[in-house]
């Protein structure tokens, strides 16, 4: 049965609301709550290690749904979240429901034994017999449409016409699951910036004030999560333009997949902390950061702290100067770092340097540096610290966890930035990206007050076993660093750590958030037996993703990759791609003002085979529409857009845009796999009109003695019932499908993904959709040509049998779901996978056939 957790800053009200549920479903739900703190003073907050507690005292494979009130509550809960085991945190969900009404509805619909996407909805749908009974039409609220969708948003522009001025805004709603974290703050300000015209956010989901759009500091403090609705205003002579391109960052998720949850470096092996003979007196207990165990000397660091001096300048012109050098040398370096930390640790988590790079261009914060130095005649250094100080003061006085963490980037970049206005020469070199800098003869513990985001990157895992500091929290930048790295880590220890003897041996374990010192013989044994575990089945995953995906009778099955870009692919490849089975090629479309270039598209498309290596490469053509508009393209607007202008449909009607793309792709071709791909086929005539202009656009090429592969295979996406009809048809005009089992769903069960009241029957675990599946691969069989599928379907370890014994010859699936995969593929015969997909196809539900699977 699906449980339900509730997390609240009183004890005393989540006690009271499961109660109340309780009562209605006569105890017969599994409850638990997560609420208010140990501090006799101030009993009201949240605590993380609380509802990692409350989940694992309920948790069961069907499920856990948490409920929150607000504030901390929800960083408390995503936090817990990290603690799990990946294996369990894909079946805890978050729900944004109301409290008290939530409950009760998740509590009636787990006792009706509802599915957890059910329950969900359930809570969500709380509040309407309320607003019925009361007369209040839920339809005309401020968020109408936008509570739990994935994609909706509202648009509205509004003139105010003067004599001098019309502003025009938009209302959108973030989906990406972090909401306006590093990487995507910082996006939306450079897309922001690009434009003259004044540009205005607010986030008007906690009544924030309008804050400037191209400022990182001030749209970093508007806290904006997950389903947050964003206003933006522009006056100028651009503002369309503007609110345009911003627009299509937001729905575009920032480039994010938001149904993804970052990766663990670690191997995800769970111990229960209970299982060690650990004596509570015996160790200090911090805030765990980086899952691992470590045993090792100390190594005590001590930042050197950069002593200012405040005096009056008459040359103001010159000490501007001096600041501005300073800026762009601390320009150069982050970028370097960036640079560095992109191979080390990934784009995403090296994006948090390009939040550091704005920094550095915050016209508010010149601005407020400017008048300090023009105005007051005070030094450089002391007008920037004296802004840098307020502006982190600012940070620290906004109630929410998160955006309090990044007083850590606020003061990375002001520290960096004094020393390089003082001259001041610390041990940490610019030029050297890695800890050895620190003179460490032999591998140890890192204990320090604490770290930045800068010194975490610059960290050598073979060097730095673990790391050990009195601040900061889980959910820092640094933290996330070092779970990149692979480095255990605790935050938030007494102080006492800090008085620990260098070359004392301590022990961590980063999942449990202890710390020992001069660790007695049987704790030190049993922390280097987990120690152990945890390296054997990381070895074990390195194996299983390096080598073929082959089912114990030897059937093999080809694992690939779906992309967005270049940086994705090397991540692909460690993860175990074997090529890449989607290029979603209109990525190179998003964030600019014109359509790249055939130039610009074939050094990417290059780029990429040359990653590849001999690996096969599909470059699907550009797959845009109504659903997810360019504004450059000047789509219409449509009322649904999911059955509109989108696709080939579109790329047929601007041929030469799709010109343009096929002689760059095939321009690529020459020497690698590189394969064609066209979507949204849904007759037999866009097929072969598509064909058409290929083999116009390679019968220019020959004219124009420009090789290219003429054996190139070309095939399509299976994501239209008619297609699924006509497939042996289609099977004669290509060489391979690929079943696209997003669109699929949603097109076979007449239910759009997006609608919160349907959105639960689009789910490609149906029998419908199978069935659908099935079709689709015997007519491609019977034609003599292979298909594959790379819909998210893909990337859930339950469907891995189904799929295997409905006959698939490959899989494309997001590089993070590849090793659970291939680990499923290893652990089953075909005879069995063809007896699980016989009987998930003969269920009556979606609810069935996971129970079947379960």
């Amino acid at each position: 049965m699906v449980g339900i957790v509730i997390v609240s800053h009183s004890k005393q009200l989540a006690e009271g609301v499961r109660e109340l549920a309780a009562q209605m479903v006569q105890g017969k739900v599994p409850l638990a709550i997560a609420a208010g703190i140990d501090d006799p003073q101030n009993p009201l907050g949240t605590d993380a290690m609380q509802v990692y507690e409350a989940i694992a005292s309920i948790y069961t494979d069907e499920g856990v749904i948490i409920l929150m009130d607000l504030g901390s509550a929800l960083m408390s809960a995503e936090m817990a979240l990290e603690f799990l085991p990946e294996e369990q945190r894909c079946h805890v969900h978050l729900c944004e429901a109301p409290l008290v009404e939530g409950a009760i509805a998740a509590a009636v619909a787990c006792a009706a034994g509802c599915h957890i996407q059910q329950v969900i909805a359930e809570a969500r749908g709380a509040l309407v017999a309320k607003a019925t009974q009361l007369g209040v039409d839920m339809g005309q609220t401020l968020h109408q449409g936008t509570d739990v969708s994935v994609s909706s948003f509202v648009v509205e522009e509004h003139g105010t016409h003067d004599k001098r001025e019309v502003t025009k805004k938009i209302c959108l709603v973030v989906r990406n699951a972090l909401g306006l974290h590093a990487r995507p703050a910082a996006k939306f300000v450079a897309t922001a910036a690009h434009f003259q015209s004044q540009i205005k956010v607010q986030n008007i989901t906690k009544s924030t004030e309008a804050v400037r759009a191209d400022s990182i500091n001030q749209v970093a403090t508007l806290g904006v999560r997950q389903g947050h609705e964003l206003m933006i205003t522009a006056i100028g002579s651009d503002a369309d333009e503007a609110l345009a391109a911003l627009q299509t960052l937001v729905e575009n998720n920032f480039g994010e997949d938001p149904t993804l949850a970052p990766l663990p470096i670690t191997p995800s092996v769970h111990h229960s902390i209970s299982s060690l003979p650990i004596k509570p007196s015996h160790h200090l207990q911090g805030i765990p950061a980086s899952n691992g165990v470590a045993i090792a000397p100390v190594f005590l660091y001590h930042p050197d702290l950069i002593d200012i001096q405040r005096y009056h300048v008459d040359d103001i012109e010159g000490e501007w100067q001096r600041l501005q050098v300073a800026i762009q040398l601390a320009h150069e370096e982050i970028q370097a770092l960036f640079s560095q930390a992109s191979l080390q640790i990934g784009d995403a988590e090296a994006a948090i340097f390009d939040a550091h790079l704005l920094f550095l261009e915050d016209p508010v914060v010149l601005e407020a540096v400017h008048q300090q130095i023009f105005e007051q005649h005070l030094n450089a250094e002391a007008a920037w610290q004296a802004v840098v100080d307020e502006l982190a003061d600012n940070y620290r006085t906004i109630d929410d966890s998160y955006v309090q963490e990044r007083v850590a980037d606020v003061v990375d970049v002001g520290q960096r930035v004094l020393r390089l206005l003082t001259r001041f020469q610390s041990h940490i070199k610019v030029s050297d990206y890695n800890f050895t800098h620190i003179s460490i003869s032999k591998p140890a513990i890192l204990v320090a007050p604490d770290l930045s985001p800068s010194d975490t990157a610059r960290l050598n895992p073979t060097k730095v076993l673990g790391i050990c500091t009195t601040s900061g929290s889980a959910i820092s930048h640094s933290a996330i660093i070092a779970r990149r790295l692979g480095i255990p880590a605790i935050v938030g220890l007494p102080p006492e750590i800090l008085q620990v003897t260098e070359n004392t041996l301590i022990a961590l374990d980063g999942e449990s958030g202890r710390v020992w010192i001069a660790p007695e013989p049987d704790i030190q044994i049993a922390l280097e037996a987990k120690r152990d575990a945890h390296q054997f089945a990381y070895q074990q995953a390195l194996v299983a993703v390096s080598s073929p995906a082959m089912t114990r009778d030897r059937k093999q099955i080809n694992v690939f990759a779906n992309i967005g870009s270049l940086s994705d692919v090397e991540v692909a490849l460690s993860l175990g791609a074997e090529g890449v089975g989607l290029f979603r090629t209109e990525f190179l479309y998003l964030e600019r003002t014109t359509p790249p270039s055939e130039e610009e598209q074939l050094i990417v498309y290059q780029s990429i085979a040359q990653l590849l290596e001999h690996r096969p490469l599909i470059i699907r053509t550009l797959d845009i529409g109504g659903d997810k508009p360019i504004p450059y393209l000047n789509f219409p607007h449509e009322t649904n857009p999911f059955l509109g202008w989108r696709g080939i449909r579109f790329c047929l009607d601007n041929s030469d845009l799709l010109k343009t793309q096929l002689r760059a792709i095939l321009k690529a071709s020459l020497g690698h796999q590189i394969k064609i791909m066209f979507p949204m086929i849904a007759t037999l005539q866009e097929i072969q009109a598509a064909k058409a202009i290929l083999a116009e656009v390679q019968a220019e090429l020959r004219q124009a003695d420009i090789s290219f592969d003429e054996k190139m295979e070309v095939g399509i996406m299976i994501e239209i019932p008619s297609a699924v009809v006509l497939a042996e048809q289609l099977a004669a005009e290509v060489d391979f499908f690929s079943l696209g089992t997003n669109d699929l769903s949603q097109y076979v069960m007449a239910a759009d993904r997006t609608h919160p009241r349907v959105a639960t029957l689009v789910d490609a675990m149906h029998p419908a959709v199978l069935r659908m599946i099935q079709q689709t691969v015997e007519a491609a069989h019977k034609a003599g040509i292979w298909v594959g599928l790379c819909g998210e379907l893909a990337a859930d370890p339950l469907a891995v049998p189904i799929l295997l014994g409905l006959g698939l010859d490959e899989v494309s699936l997001n590089p993070q779901a590849i090793p659970a995969f291939k680990q499923a593929i290893a652990q089953l015969t075909m005879t069995q996978a063809e007896a699980i997909a016989a009987d998930a196809l003969q269920q009556n539900s979606a609810t069935e056939v996971r129970t079947l699977l379960g």
